[in-house]
């Protein structure tokens, strides 16, 4: 892999992980449209490494508050998110555990991903539209929590989007779109870490290189703007733009894959 490559791949990372367009399906579409070589586990690692730092520079605060009244056990509602956002990391962190073989093979087909990207797109607009917004994140109870955990297990398929089906998830249940962005963010803190620390073990450090530092760094940055620029931008705004994204590229990519035959 170049540094360009990287570079561009991490920019895709920071932006797809935290905006609900899904950074597996963009990170599979690249290779596969360009004809690159593909990045392997390191470079995965990479890219894993530097959303983790971002969504950790940015809500460090928030979860030192949020585990010191969990663990304290305080009856406010820090204590009780808290423990919402690790209930709802189990369905995710298991659905990866015992379908990371087919994720990394029979999901990752242009066809599936385009189609995915449209159906998902459908079902964001119309909830989103549909929904109520009256419920701040301090008002999420543990329904809301588990629906939204569940959710997250269909991020598996690339065209999903981990942080598209929780934020959907989320506004399904009332949330409003600031909302429901902060606690995707928050749960994808878990998540991200532990898919990170599973490929980890399987990683050498003689593969680590420029392309790997500039991954790391680039998803990173890209990362914390991304989350930054979704917080601001929902508070007033719908995720249509997302959604008609989501068509847009999903459609091209359908048509691509039936002009290659």
């Amino acid at each position: 892999m170049t540094v360009w490559q990287a570079l561009i791949m991490g920019i895709v990372q920071g932006l797809g992980e935290f905006l609900p367009i899904s950074s597996s399906a963009h990170l599979y579409l690249l290779p596969w449209l360009f004809n690159w070589k593909d990045p392997g586990l390191t470079f995965d690692i990479a890219l894993h490494m530097g959303t983790l730092i971002a969504v950790v520079a940015f809500f460090w605060q928030d979860w030192l508050v949020l585990a010191w009244n969990g663990l304290t056990l305080q009856k406010n509602y820090e204590g009780r998110l808290f423990w919402y956002l690790l209930l709802a990391t189990i369905p995710g962190a298991a659905f990866g555990f015992f379908f990371e073989e087919q994720a990394e093979t029979v999901f990752r087909d242009p066809l599936l991903v385009g189609i995915m990207l449209i159906v998902m797109g459908i079902i964001l607009y119309v909830v989103d539209a549909y929904s109520a917004r009256w419920k701040e994140i301090d008002q999420l109870n543990l329904p809301d929590a588990l629906l939204i955990g569940i959710s997250q297990a269909f991020a598996i398929i690339p065209g999903v989007s981990r942080s598209g089906i929780t934020m959907t998830a989320a506004r399904f249940r009332g949330m409003t779109g600031e909302a429901a962005a902060r606690f995707s963010f928050l749960l994808s803190t878990p998540i991200i870490l532990g898919a990170g620390l599973v490929k980890l073990k399987d990683m050498s450090s003689s593969d680590v290189n420029l392309a790997f530092v500039v991954g790391i760094i680039s998803s990173a940055v890209i990362g914390i703007l991304s989350i930054k620029f979704l917080l601001q931008y929902l508070a007033s705004r719908s995720f249509a733009v997302f959604a008609w994204y989501r068509f847009i590229v999903g459609a091209c990519v359908i048509a691509l894959v039936l002009i290659r035959g």
